[in-house]
């Protein structure tokens, strides 16, 4: 049984064939499905009522610009540069707030209107100081374009001749240079509205207005969670990754360093981008060649680690259950939440620390690669750690954070070197002259060359719960999760929903498979009892899931909880091409599910990368204290939380 039931609702939605119809409007403008008129530079069309001006424009092809809009946030109207002209208003109106509510006639490039935009850059520009050259956003500046497309030869105002702020270079994520700030607030939207932390706040007025953290302290010194969403967001380079590329360039060309990459699903769906490639195409195997010619030694797959991390994170989950419905023990810390998200994890220690003990012990995929690196990988090769050079590709600036972290040095050197965004490499690419789409494809390295499907949807919010999902089921059961899941795809827990909720009945039991013997005598304990699950994406969704809990609510009943700290998941990280929309996630999401289905083996336990890495060097099982002592940031003995000594 699957109860797919959710705890958000949808507002009711214009079908898409009526918007811009010669639908009649309707005698009560302002019921719910009523077209209200609107004519737009001499284009007469009907628009949902409460419709702003700027989606009402795009409905019939009219581009207005915006510098503060971005369609991940709530509307600010703060820039102006949206300003259009309403027959009969005396002054002009800000597009992106302006809410159709009865019949307009809108002028969107007026004589007025354009010397207000205009004007508008002019004064953006009287205070951006540093010139385009060397800024990170280059070629990819929404106000760099937008004073081309108005054709800004000058500074009419003036232009600043020295530095105003000094950077911010205290995070090991996110870089902070005010000078370049246009004060559009879509940082300060995303952090506090879509995110629900609130670092970074609007301060003073009027032209004293600056963008600043608590108390204006550097960003590695408050409760950043290192998300990088505010980035995806800037409209110019005032915010960005800390950049790492030049460390790793310069241990390629260190001869006595063997440089090794991990590449993560979710900036494989997302590279192409970079290179004028529609989002959603992916680049896998081509990428892996222009890593080889970059002058990486060994090119490996984090879909494998992923595919271990299901396994480590799956015992752990039964250790937990084992502890809670057979031996009684009350002190059984569930749900288990998911740990391979290290922006979750920073907003559990920040916000709910009271909850650490319901997170997963495992780490990332990411670090349990990076350990592994360091120990079975140099054992192997016959290499001395101390001079392979760990580099992981990742769609998140959280990653760097986490290498960092004190606690991911178990392979007795930093597990993870040097953490690189899907922007990063891209820029690595372009230095190297290596236009990826148009490169010959090949495979990732041995010994850790094979992959699952499900290792691949670790990219998606939904992903880490579906493939636990695919594993638990098959080895609980005997069965196949096809016979259950069509083509095995469980779609309960997959969209971009919030938050998901899923129930799934065990009516039936088969042997416990030789890998997990060492755990429990049987699955007879499991026999009927119904598993619930949930899913959130987005640190906002995650504090409605955890407030539930602390409430006692229907999220406190449930065993096992994915969390991501992104909008989307992975696909949607921090360290993604710019820029993101809802529908360029979707695309993505769409690239990463295509691969899923393209692989013959799509469970993580049938990887025969991990059997073997059980076999030859993780000897004791899953959980085991081999694993534990390097795989995991905790022990977890029946399922209590216990700190590692």
């Amino acid at each position: 049984m699957i109860d797919t039931s959710r705890n958000e609702e949808k507002a009711p939605r214009i079908p898409p064939s009526q918007i811009g119809s010669t639908v009649p409007v309707s005698d009560n403008p302002e019921a719910i499905g009523a077209l209200v008129a609107v004519t737009i530079d001499g284009i007469e069309t009907r628009v949902p009522f409460g419709m702003t001006i700027l989606e009402a424009a795009k409905t019939v092809g009219v581009d207005i610009p915006t510098l503060c809009n971005h369609p991940d946030l709530k509307v600010a109207g703060v820039c102006r540069m949206c300003v259009v002209d309403i027959e009969g208003q005396r002054t002009l109106q800000a597009a992106c707030v302006y809410p159709v509510t009865n019949s307009l006639t809108v002028s969107t490039h007026t004589r007025k209107v354009r010397k207000a935009r205009r004007h508008v850059l002019e004064l953006l520009l009287s205070e951006h100081y540093g010139e385009c050259y060397s800024c990170v956003r280059n070629g990819n500046c929404e106000l760099q374009s937008l004073a081309e497309e108005y054709g800004i030869t000058s500074f009419t105002f003036g232009h600043p001749q020295e530095s105003q702020f000094e950077p911010d270079f205290s995070s090991y994520s996110v870089m902070r240079d005010m000078d370049k700030c246009v004060r559009c607030r879509r940082c300060v939207r995303t952090c506090i509205d879509l995110q629900e932390v609130g670092v970074l706040e609007a301060i003073n007025r009027s032209d004293d207005t600056v963008i600043a953290t608590f108390e204006d302290l550097p960003l590695g010194e408050v409760v950043c969670i290192n998300c990088g969403q505010c980035v995806n967001r800037c409209p110019t380079g005032a915010l960005y990754a800390k950049d790492e590329t030049d460390a790793v360039w310069a241990a390629i060309d260190d001869p006595t360093k063997h440089v090794v990459i991990q590449t993560a699903p979710a900036p494989r769906s997302a590279m192409g981008e970079l290179f004028g490639l529609e989002p959603g195409t992916a680049v896998t195997f081509e990428m892996n060649t222009a890593l080889r010619r970059a002058g990486f030694d060994s090119v490996f797959d984090t879909n494998f680690s992923a595919d271990l991390t299901i396994i480590e994170e799956g015992t752990e989950l039964v250790q937990r259950l084992y502890g809670a419905l057979v031996a009684g023990d009350k002190d059984v810390a569930l749900p288990q939440f998911t740990s391979c998200s290290p922006g979750w994890v920073k907003y559990l220690e920040h916000f709910y620390p009271e909850y650490l003990p319901n997170a997963s012990s495992a780490k990332s995929p990411q670090q349990m690669f990076g350990a592994l690196i360091k120990t079975y990988y140099a054992e192997k090769l016959g290499l001395d750690p101390a001079n392979i050079v760990s580099c992981a590709l990742m769609p998140c600036s959280a990653k760097k954070f986490e290498c960092n972290r004190p606690e991911m040095h178990d392979s007795g050197f930093k597990d993870v070197d040097f953490g690189l965004t899907t922007r990063e490499l891209g820029k690595m690419f372009k230095e190297a002259g290596l236009h990826v789409p148009s490169l010959p494809k090949s495979d990732f390295d041995d010994p850790f060359g094979t992959a699952t499907g499900s290792g691949v949807i670790f990219g998606a919010t939904g992903g880490v719960m579906e493939s636990a999902l695919r594993t638990v089921i098959e080895l609980v059961t005997g069965e196949k999760v096809e016979s259950i899941y069509e083509h095995g795809d469980i779609i309960p827990v997959r969209g971009f929903e919030g938050v998901r909720y899923a129930e799934i009945t065990i009516s039936k039991v088969g042997p416990v498979p030789e890998i997990l013997a060492h755990l429990v005598p049987d699955w007879e304990w499991l026999n009927g009892v119904t598993v619930k699950v949930a899913v959130a994406h987005g640190t906002a969704n995650a504090k409605k899931v955890m407030d539930d809990i602390k409430a006692g609510g229907k999220f406190s009943e449930c065993h096992f909880i994915e969390f991501m700290a992104c909008p989307g998941g992975c696909l949607g990280g921090g360290g993604q091409p710019i820029p993101t929309t809802p529908e360029i996630r979707a695309a993505r999401a769409r690239a990463i599910y295509s691969e899923d289905k393209a692989y013959d083996v799509r469970k993580s336990y049938e990887n025969p990368a991990v059997a073997r890495t059980y076999a030859d060097f993780l000897t004791d099982g899953p959980c085991g204290h081999k694993s534990h002592e390097l795989l995991h940031t905790t022990y977890t003995a029946r399922g209590k939380y216990i700190p590692q000594k």
